[in-house]
């Protein structure tokens, strides 16, 4: 016990030291307190050594949360991985190592509008007011259209989200921007939600949205329209800002129609639904934050 003890007090002694040291001479320091310059010197090659193990440690996690966010994650996620792990490190280590480790996340590019509003039919009110939250699945959707490349010409991807999870449900792929890509975005949302009447589906006013067809799809279930002010992207924000994603990690460039399909199935479907986190829900992934809500009601 007496052992220990004494191991105790040294160590305060040390620790003083050290945090003494840019105001008063090692030496002096070592001679007031009763500890010799050696012993110190080596406790702090040891604490030096340590850190260094440490930070080799940490590397390996950080190199594996940032693995697994297809290599996008930037500090904020990685930290936000590493804190669920259990890890207690600040975010200013993190992205230090990750400088150290040649890691780093993707950046956002700005929005390009794809739908075109110059047309006769009916529009309907902005009823989200930018307001991009829900308190339950199936309450507020978002959807919209951009556009992806290939070699041979654009082709179309027309998407669904639910805004309490951020969850894509529903998409569809095509080679033109008819009103068919839309609907059958919506019939996939659909048929994977079987929302309830009362849903508030939310997009631009592109002549989409606003076709006939579009609106009595809408109409048959129960689904109240709202759209965004003409020519207003902020208005669908949460959805421009999950295209802009998409794109930076996973592109835009494809060899054709087939491949594009092909990888934006393992994108929405088995990264981004399932594993991906999320800033807006707390750093879950979609399916986990709704998870989470079911277990919690």
């Amino acid at each position: 016990m007496g052992g220990l003890l004494r191991q105790a007090r040294r160590e305060v002694k040390l620790s003083f030291i050290d945090a003494e040291k840019a105001w008063f001479p090692i030496n002096l320091l070592c001679r007031e307190l009763g500890v010799s310059r050696s012993g110190y010197y080596a406790r702090l090659k040891r604490s030096e050594s340590e850190h260094e193990r440490e930070d080799e440690r940490l590397k390996k996690l950080i190199r594996s949360a940032h693995h697994e966010g297809r290599n996008h994650y930037g500090r904020p996620k990685v930290h936000q991985a590493l804190k669920q792990l259990g890890e207690r490190v600040s975010p200013k280590r993190v992205g230090r190592l990750m400088r150290e480790a040649g890691l780093k996340g993707t950046m956002r590019r700005r929005w390009a509008r794809t739908t075109d509003s110059n047309h006769a039919e009916v529009v309907f009110p902005n009823l989200l007011g930018r307001d991009f939250t829900a308190t339950a699945p199936n309450q507020r959707w978002v959807a919209d259209i951009t556009y992806l490349r290939t070699p041979t010409g654009f082709i179309f991807l027309a998407a669904v989200m639910d805004l309490f999870s951020r969850a894509i449900v529903g998409w569809a792929l095509g080679p033109t921007l008819e009103r068919e890509l839309v609907i059958k975005a919506l019939d996939a949302a659909l048929a994977s939600r079987c929302p309830k009447p009362g849903l508030v589906h939310h997009s631009d006013r592109g002549c989409q949205y606003a076709s006939g067809d579009y609106q009595a799809k809408l109409a048959s279930n129960g689904i109240t329209c709202s759209m965004s002010a003409r020519g207003n992207c902020l208005d669908n924000a949460a959805m421009e800002s999950w295209f802009n994603t998409l794109k930076l990690e996973l592109g835009e460039d494809f060899k054709g129609e087939a491949q594009a399909r092909v990888e934006l199935l393992d994108y929405i479907e088995l990264f981004y639904n399932q594993k991906r986190i999320h800033s807006a829900i707390g750093y879950v992934s979609p399916a986990q934050f709704e998870r989470n809500a079911l277990k919690a009601a």
